[in-house]
């Protein structure tokens, strides 16, 4: 069956030399003896990804053509269109290629864990820490699933040797290609195995919406293993996603990409792609001792002696990685699924120090700050930012999301509305100030405000509204100071607290307007309730 695959995607090479779900030991074996990698003091892979050390926006496409010329949101600037022929040309020049390599990787797995509603993938891929890489992301199947596998619903080919030309391929020097109508996907000329995970990714998010009215997100999820309620969280990166989701006192579901089906949450990866810098077991001991014998570390500077890792050196990039099997955390839902979602947070770190720590949102509200997906940059973060700027990322990871955002927002909401799950909005940033007058909300806090709002304890005291930004504000929570729930009252100046919170609401309103013109989201919850 693989052979033939293979074949009629263009790929003509002598069966032997493709090597088929190899364990982790013989894919580590075959990249330390290829040269690809080096074993780390604590076990892991470790891997450069060349010249390419993060995602390339600019060199990812979606071939506009078919359902998908109508289907996908060519408004965003992060859905490129490439036209068929092109697509086409780049990939028969891609398997081509790989036809000629003296070794080629394939690995099944599922993208998502409820096979009801999980894709079969194959991965075709040139460098064996590549097929590690995505036999951690992946679905792992168990035996009985690998021998009637059958044909994949998703093919990936990854290239990363393979160097793109103008003149010959039509677009240079890399390239991220999804093909949604015949589900297949390109990946060339970058080695950042990110692009794979993440490519599978913004598959799914177009698949499940259409064919399954699932809805899936950029999250994490966990679940409390006495009453079995879920909670899933979003936040884009440095709002404390992946250490408030790892809670000692839950187990977790995913760090990444879920989906929220009629049967309830599920996630859509088999392991985690965590980032290293600045790494301690202090901090992040999960992530820390996952990162072993059978994971992927890549672009970590490491010791030349003892080949330990060294996380905080930041000289090859910023963005070092580590891939991982779930099995590799202790505290993890094994089935990756839970049940329907009892809460939604959506985390924010406010720089300006005027959200409230935690708030409660109408259905209205939800799907507001869905679309909106606001936290704020601080000092330092990015050349030539000097004082705290809005970031505004929409269904927190509007990269990934092919579809009209507002097919991704009703969803929610109508979730939302069949479950009575509760939302929050939690701002993990700053408090009694700005950035660099005021000071960041203390983990422990935000922690017992979070757990509060899990368990349900946080409505035992009510709420007061706030009008500015139309929100529900706890009147008291156990644990945490009551003057801290306002933020107006941690300011020395209650004016200029006035002043900074006007400004940052304006900002959310001028980006809804400029982003969503014309859409009444008071008149899309009434159609989900």
């Amino acid at each position: 069956m693989i052979e033939t695959i293979l074949l009629e995607s263009g790929i003509d090479c002598d069966i032997d030399r493709v090597h088929v779900d190899w364990s982790p030991a013989k894919l580590i074996e075959h990249a330390i003896s290829h040269h690809e990698g080096y074993l780390t003091s604590t076990g892991s892979l470790s891997v450069s990804t060349g010249a390419f050390t993060g995602r390339s926006p600019e060199n990812r496409y979606i071939v506009d053509a078919g359902a998908a010329e109508k289907n996908v949101n060519w408004n965003s600037p992060t859905n490129k269109p490439i036209d068929d022929k092109t697509y086409k040309r780049v990939r028969k020049n891609v398997t081509r290629y790989m036809s000629q390599r003296r070794h080629l990787f394939v690995i099944r797995g599922y993208a998502g864990a409820d096979r009801q509603y999980a894709r079969k993938v194959m991965v075709v891929c040139e460098r064996a820490h590549q097929a590690l890489f995505i036999q951690n992301m992946l679905v792992r199947p168990t035996k009985d699933e690998l021998e009637v596998f059958g044909r994949p619903e998703i093919l990936v080919f990854a290239a990363p040797s393979y160097v793109c030309s103008r003149d010959r391929d039509g677009v240079e020097p890399a390239a991220v290609i999804l093909d949604m109508n015949k589900k297949k996907i390109v990946v060339a000329g970058t080695g950042y195995c990110g692009e794979i995970k993440k490519a599978v990714f913004t598959m799914m998010n177009y698949l499940l919406p259409i064919e399954d009215g699932v809805l899936p997100m950029h999250c994490s999820a966990n679940v409390d293993p006495n009453t079995g309620r879920t909670c899933i969280l979003f936040g884009l990166s440095g709002t404390g996603k992946t250490t408030l989701s790892a809670d000692p006192e839950r187990l977790l579901i995913g760090d990444d990409e879920h989906g929220w089906s009629p049967r309830g949450v599920f996630n859509i990866e088999g392991g985690c792609y965590a980032k290293t810098i600045d790494l301690t077991r202090e901090r992040e001991p999960d992530i820390f001792d996952a990162i072993r014998f059978g994971s992927v570390s890549e672009n970590v500077k490491l010791d030349r002696r003892t080949r330990a890792a060294i996380y905080s050196d930041s000289s090859i990039t910023e963005n070092g990685r580590a891939a991982y099997p779930l099995e590799h955390i202790e505290r993890v839902v094994e089935s990756g699924t839970g049940e329907i979602p009892s809460v939604v947070l959506f985390l924010t770190a406010d720089a300006y120090g005027v959200l409230p720590p935690i708030s409660k949102l109408s259905r209205e509200q939800a799907m507001f700050h869905f679309l909106t997906g606001y936290t704020a940059k601080v000092a330092g973060t990015e050349l030539g930012v000097k004082e705290p700027q809005p970031t505004f990322s929409a269904l927190f990871g509007e990269p990934f999301m092919p579809l009209d955002h507002m097919v991704y927002a009703y969803l929610l909401g109508e979730k939302i509305a069949q479950n009575n799950t509760r939302v929050y909005l939690v701002n993990t940033g700053w408090t009694g100030g700005p950035y660099g007058v005021g000071h960041r909300i203390a983990l422990f806090h935000t922690r017992a405000l979070v757990k509060a709002a899990q368990t349900g304890e946080l409505d035992i005291a009510g709420y007061r509204h706030n009008d500015l930004f139309d929100v529900e504000v706890p009147i008291a929570c156990p644990g945490v100071p009551t003057e801290l729930l306002n933020p107006r009252d941690t300011w020395e100046d209650p004016e200029a607290y006035d002043r900074e919170a006007e400004a940052l609401a304006q900002k959310f309103k001028d980006n809804f307007n400029t982003r969503y013109p014309g859409v009444d989201l008071k008149e899309l919850a009434k159609k989900n309730r």
